[in-house]
């Protein structure tokens, strides 16, 4: 199917023009991407959005030049600034990497990725600047003033800092100044805020919308999120499978979506929390905490002693009864992973632990080496991405199985209850023998979901799940944690900064910030009637457009 968007938002000539582009893999009958076709003008923002699989990402690695060589591509692409661009490799037109940078900047996914872990964040920046050209002796001042533009505190520290040194939002806006360093006439945004809390999301997006115009540029912005982009695009192109399902000026398709697939991606149901009668008055809770508190050095001395220390959880208390979902939300930096890792003692020596911590009877904080390693079955955690946090060397079996062969069960148990946890998460069998990077995203969610699962755990702590999976795998996985939990009784302690899928999920809320504890209480009547404005601020931020 081809698509041809040629609505000219009162500029001259387009920046960008896609005509048929069509990507096949060598082993696939069906194409990637087939015959999409698009204009984009001055200072227009066009959103590709579709779930994953879809094309949007392939689309835009094409015009750059950074698909794998055994991929065929057809079709053509022109920019107005140096011509046509030789994107099916035949030596016609201008080359791809030649426009890297200097007429197209790229904001990746996954900026803990796309950023070098052993350079620092000005060395990282100056390299963008030595690229375009820009003189010595001018980049240091260059550097501040595009950390500056990206909003970035104490822009002068940063530099000295490297990626691990930050949080996801800053990392995030220093992808950015180094792709603005390259003064770009076109800024692709690859899903520019999938890991970022709600609050955050829309401070990038704002930002994106604000340099796209100080620095005159055109945005091809990518997302799975449909409702995200409603409020930062002017036109946008849903994809499905390859194909374009839907395409038109965004207020238009929001006001009237012609195909089930858009209207699907807008009315996007979660569904309810289980109904779990609340025995906390008659029963002992399966979690409890007393007056937990984390903290990291913050400065050490000559002689390697912790001279300060910064606190990034304090005093919390919570509880948890067993069959029920306890949800922790909050932005980035208010200690909801830092609490997990504490529940299940996985933080690094340096970090400094006191209080209580009490699970399924155990205190989790006294317990010996031995002690814990028996102990590790009772919880289990499934991390926010599950590329990094599965082996890729191992096959789905090794993966899910590494937990019994621990603890020293024989290999026809072990098999057995493989194939019952893949039968749990929904997984054919026959994905046994299969290897992480054959799986799509959602498949391997549901592979460390089994991990953990095997383990028969009483508590289960998820740590942001689903926050890299597209709508509709979310809405899948969600409503297979909550047919999980009224099957196995299991408890959750689910953290995210989604709140629709908390909502979903979880009896019962809490809400940090900067580590401390702003509000809690059950679900539907802290989302009813939230009592603290910080609390306000975080579902406002979720249901409210930016132009009503």
């Amino acid at each position: 199917m081809m698509t041809q968007i040629n609505k000219n938002t009162g500029q001259n000539e387009a920046v960008l023009t896609v005509e048929k582009l069509r990507i096949q893999a060598p082993s696939s009958a069906e194409p990637l991407v087939a015959g999409l076709s698009y204009k984009l003008y001055q200072g227009q923002t066009l959103a590709l959005v579709g779930e994953s699989g879809s094309g949007k990402s392939l689309s835009s690695l094409a015009l750059l030049g950074l698909l794998p060589s055994d991929l065929s591509i057809r079709g053509s692409a022109t920019l107005s600034t140096v011509g046509a661009l030789d994107i099916a490799r035949k030596g016609i037109g201008t080359l791809p990497k030649q426009v890297r940078g200097r007429h197209i900047g790229m904001v990746f996914q996954e900026p803990m990725t796309a950023l070098n872990p052993l350079h620092t964040v000005e060395k990282q920046i100056t390299e963008a600047l030595r690229l375009r050209g820009v003189p010595k002796k001018d980049w240091r001042t260059e550097t501040l003033s595009l950390l500056n533009d990206v909003n970035i505190t104490d822009a002068a520290d940063k530099l000295r800092r490297y990626p691990h040194e930050l949080s996801g939002g800053q990392r995030q806006r220093v992808m950015i100044a180094m792709a603005l360093a390259g003064r770009p006439d076109i800024l692709i945004a690859d899903e520019p805020t999938t890991a970022l809390d709600v609050t955050l999301q829309h401070e990038v997006l704002r930002l994106l919308d604000t340099l796209k115009a100080r620095y005159n540029m055109s945005m091809l912005l990518i997302s799975h999120d449909l409702n995200l982009v409603r409020d930062y695009s002017d036109t946008l192109i849903v994809l499905r499978q390859g194909q374009v399902v839907e395409w038109g000026a965004t207020n238009a398709v929001f006001a009237n979506p012609q195909a089930d697939y858009t209207r699907a991606l807008i009315q996007q149901d979660f569904g309810r929390a289980l109904s779990v009668e609340d025995k906390t008055s008659s029963l002992a809770p399966l979690l409890s905490t007393n007056d937990l508190q984390v903290q990291f050095p913050a400065k050490k001395n000559l002689f390697g002693t912790v001279s300060n220390w910064f606190t990034a959880v304090h005093a919390l208390d919570m509880q948890l009864q067993a069959g029920q979902a306890l949800g922790i939300v909050g932005e980035s930096g208010s200690g909801k992973t830092t609490t997990a890792l504490a529940l299940c003692r996985l933080l690094s020596n340096q970090a400094s632990v006191t209080g209580e911590v009490n699970i399924d009877k155990q205190a989790v904080m006294q317990l010996n080496k031995s002690a814990l390693r028996r102990f590790r079955a009772t919880v289990q955690m499934v991390f926010q991405d599950p590329f990094a946090s599965i082996n890729p060397r191992m096959t789905v079996e090794q993966i899910i199985e590494e937990g019994l062969l621990v603890q020293g069960v024989d290999k026809p148990t072990r098999h057995r209850a493989v194939l019952e946890a893949l039968q749990t998460v929904q997984l054919p069998e026959a994905f046994c023998h299969r290897y992480p990077h054959e799986l799509s995203g959602g498949q391997r969610q549901r592979v460390a979901l089994a991990r953990a699962l095997v383990m028969k755990p009483k508590l289960l702590i998820l740590d942001e799940p689903t926050s890299a999976l597209d709508s509709s795998t979310q809405v899948t996985v969600v409503a297979l944690l909550r047919k999980i939990q009224a099957e196995q009784n299991i408890s959750y302690v689910f953290i995210s900064h989604d709140l629709h899928v908390v909502r979903a999920l979880c009896q019962h809320i809490m809400v940090l910030k900067d580590g401390k504890l702003i509000e809690s209480g059950r679900t539907e009547v802290l989302f009813n009637d939230p009592q603290a404005a910080y609390t306000k601020a975080l579902l406002q931020a979720t249901s409210t457009p930016k132009n009503e």
